[in-house]
This record gives C-alpha cells, structure tokens and sequence, in this order.
C-alpha cells in the first residue's frame, strides 16, 4: 500500500534527515512512529503527504507518486499535522465547504464523533480551544475514510479522558481497507491502539515490527523474575529494576514500548536483531 524506496531528504544537501531510507506499510494496521525529538518524524509524515519532495528516491501510495500531489492521490489520504491554523467556520460549515473532495466521506459518522468528543458544531473552529480543535480534526479525518489516515502527534492538547475517548474512536474505525499512522512522543497515549512499531532513528528506521512478533521474541519483566543470562536491558524505576530479556520461555508479556524505545535509542543492537 505505502512504500518508501531509497528516500534521501534534507532541507538542505548539507544536511540530511534521510539517506537512502525504505519502509512498507500495509493496509489493516495502525502504524505507532517513534523518535527522538529532531530524529524527523514529521518531516517523513510529509514526505508520505507529498508536503515536502524528496532528493533521490520516492514515497509512494497505492501506486502514486506521492511528490507528484495528484487529485486522485490526494483523495486518498488526509493529513492531521501538528499544529493546526483553523478557519473561521463551524465544524458543521467546514464540512459542507471540504468533505466533496473526499468521495468515502460518511457526514454522520462526523457528527457522531463529534458528539462522542463533546465538541459544539456550531461555533467557529478559530475560537474553539486548541484542544477541541484537535478533536474536530482527528473526528473530520476519521470521515473521510481514506485509505490513509496520517496523525501528528494528535494526542497534543488533549486531556486525560479525551486521550481515552481518541484510543477508543481510532480502534473502532480501523478496516483492512485503511492504514493508520500516528506519530507520538507521548508512547503511553498509543498503549493498546496501535499493533505495528516503527522506530526512526539516526536516519534511519530501525524497528517495523507488529507488537505479537516483539512479544513472542522479547520477554518484558523485573529482574526479579528474568534469567540472567538472557537479559537485554535494564532500566532503574521507582519501584525496582525492570528488564528486556531473550524470549526463550515463550511466557508473554505485554510490550513496554516506552522501555523498549529507550533501549533502541541508547545503542541496545541486540535488541534490534533479536527482533530480526
């Protein structure tokens, strides 16, 4: 559905994000992109938008050149950046002026959303707090039912419950039809939603793997209870030693990504090839 061939990106050639980067992503599955702050994370979200245009190499979706932002790749993806410059119409006015350019768009399904979020559709988007425009965002992109779904850190100016409310919405609207990716640098706001791991790091992606392959190779516990000889990585917390250990009991543990992240990202390579 979604492949990166050999992507090499800079916003200048003295400086790159991207050398020769590969990635495929499927349909039926939501993707959680993690990385440092800086690592590009948001650059390579618009690289898959066709925002930004690559060097060498290409993005592609469902076979359109994603640099190329033609009408019927457009239709088939929507975007949720970041930081977000609302117009002055309601969510209900800025349905009827954007959702035709989206043909799969279900407008009950908007509202229906909106009401879950507890959103007013009857006040201008502008004047809404940052945290209900989100909402309305993420609520809107749901509606169009692209076949690609891309979030920037969506979970940014959310409250606690709306961040159990967004977990609950996002699972609900998944099909085999539709990828869904969400860039994070809050990993505990993706526990229980996401069930394929991306890492970008140093330039490069380190990890693309679902959360049953890393469960079945990795056993997340307290040293306490891990083996030794088969530990990883440790990492001191308030209450103890946690640990990362070779999987060779075939015990499942439930992923910490939060810790496995930090073991990526501080120079674990063995981490990474026992997920190989």
């Amino acid at each position: 559905m979604i492949e990166i061939t050999n992507l090499t990106f800079g916003y200048s050639k003295n400086s790159l994000l991207f050398k020769n980067l590969n990635l495929k992503l499927e349909a039926g599955h939501i993707y959680g992109l993690l990385g440092k702050n800086g690592a590009g994370k948001s650059t390579l979200l618009k690289n898959l938008a066709g925002l930004v245009y690559p060097l060498a190499g290409h993005c592609t979706l469902n076979h359109y050149n994603a640099a190329d932002r033609l009408p019927a790749f457009l239709q088939e993806l929507f975007f949720i950046p970041e930081e977000l410059f609302m117009p002055a119409l309601t969510a209900i006015q800025f349905m009827e002026s954007t959702s035709h350019f989206y043909p799969g768009f279900d407008a009950m399904q908007f509202k229906k959303m909106l009401l879950q979020f507890d959103v007013p559709d009857d006040r201008q988007l502008s004047k809404l707090s940052f945290g209900q425009q989100k909402k309305v965002m993420i609520s809107f992109g749901l509606a169009t039912n692209t076949p690609l779904l891309i979030m920037d850190e969506p979970t940014n100016g959310l409250d606690i419950p709306s961040k159990i409310q967004f977990r609950k919405i996002i699972a609900s609207a998944l099909t085999e039809e539709r990828c869904v990716i969400i860039s994070t640098h809050q990993v505990r706001d993706l526990d229980s939603l996401i069930d394929t791991l991306v890492v970008l790091h140093e330039k490069e992606i380190v990890l693309n793997n679902s959360l049953d392959n890393i469960a079945e190779r990795l056993l997340f516990t307290t040293a306490a209870q891990a083996n030794t000889e088969t530990i990883l990585y440790t990492e001191e917390n308030t209450i103890g030693v946690n640990t990362i250990s070779t999987n060779t009991s075939q015990k499942y543990s439930r992923v910490d990504m939060e810790m496995l992240f930090n073991a990526i990202i501080s120079g674990h390579q063995s981490i990474i090839d026992s997920l190989k």
